[in-house]
């Protein structure tokens, strides 16, 4: 008689090691939980001083209590320093970024069309001038144009002048020059990565149909190059409506600009509550430009 027996049930041994286990359990994580380390970090660096910041526009010196009020906004928005400050801010603003797009395009459309040796290593050098900081372009343009730079020393050297003609970098102009000249890289950029996409089949056959350079960049490269003209143009002027090192650098007399506003007003006057009332515009003014920015870079797939 055959001799039957039921098969072992024996339980399955586990091969999990400590280290596998402890991952699945990270990973049965709540999300929240992920999501909290980060939002710690942006409450407290961030959000924190801004909420201090905003809390003191609307706290008086004359309220002892800390009551808030709405007197630091009235009576900053009635001054005609902050006024000038907020026109003059945007005068230089939207001059830089006009300056800036069309000197961009020029120059990106010669990097990009006119083959010349070396243009690769300028379109490099584009990238690498991105990260340099703004003072450091100023302080070259004061030792070109500056009251004792090189363009003055030439001049009374050759014409024994007692001084240079060149005093515009104290001015408005200056600021603009200035701002322009480390700004523009910012519009070639998103301008070299359209035109690197262009179809020249596209350029080919407008010059075989008779088309002359002109009319193939307004016709042709101009409408591919709109959307990174677009994106490019509305990232230099929220960059120069908050500048601040390049106005202090310069020491252009008279241009007051709302960043040097809130240095004026907190650390000359001890003026918290308008210098904060100042901060706060400029931070509304930032924001909704880069809102703006970032519809227009979507949209041009930047």
């Amino acid at each position: 008689m055959a001799d039957t027996t039921a098969p072992s049930t024996t339980a399955p041994t586990s091969t999990t090691t400590p280290g596998r286990r402890k991952a699945v359990s990270l990973t049965r994580a709540p999300t929240w939980a992920w999501a909290l380390p980060p939002v710690l970090v942006l409450a407290l660096g961030f959000l924190y001083p801004l909420a201090l910041v905003v809390r003191q526009s609307f706290t008086p010196e004359s309220l002892e209590d800390g009551g808030a009020s709405l007197t630091p906004y009235t009576e900053v928005f009635a001054s005609t320093v902050f006024r000038e400050a907020l026109t003059t801010t945007v005068r230089l603003a939207v001059g830089a970024t006009v300056g800036c797009l069309v000197l961009g395009f020029v120059l990106a459309l010669v990097i990009a069309f006119v083959p010349f040796p070396g243009s690769k290593a300028v379109a490099r050098f584009i990238d690498v001038f991105l990260s340099f900081p703004s003072f450091l372009i100023t302080l070259a343009l004061l030792f070109i144009y500056g009251s004792v730079g090189m363009a003055n020393g030439a001049w009374t050297g050759v014409t024994g002048a007692a001084e240079g003609p060149f005093h515009f970098l104290t001015t408005p102009w200056g600021v603009l020059l200035a701002e322009i000249t480390y700004f523009t890289p910012f519009v070639m950029r998103p301008l070299l990565a359209a035109f690197s996409q262009l179809d020249t089949a596209q350029l080919e056959v407008a010059s075989s149909l008779g088309a002359g350079p002109v009319r193939i960049v307004r016709q042709v490269i101009l409408p591919e190059a709109l959307p990174a003209l677009a994106a490019g143009g509305s990232l230099v002027l929220v960059l120069c409506l908050n500048e601040f090192g390049i106005v202090l650098f310069t020491g252009a007399k008279g241009v007051t600009t709302l960043p040097m506003l809130v240095y004026s007003k907190a650390i000359l006057e001890s003026d918290y509550p308008a210098a904060c009332v100042v901060a706060v515009v400029n931070i509304v003014l930032s924001v909704g430009l880069y809102s703006l920015y970032r519809v227009v870079s979507r949209r041009a797939g930047a």
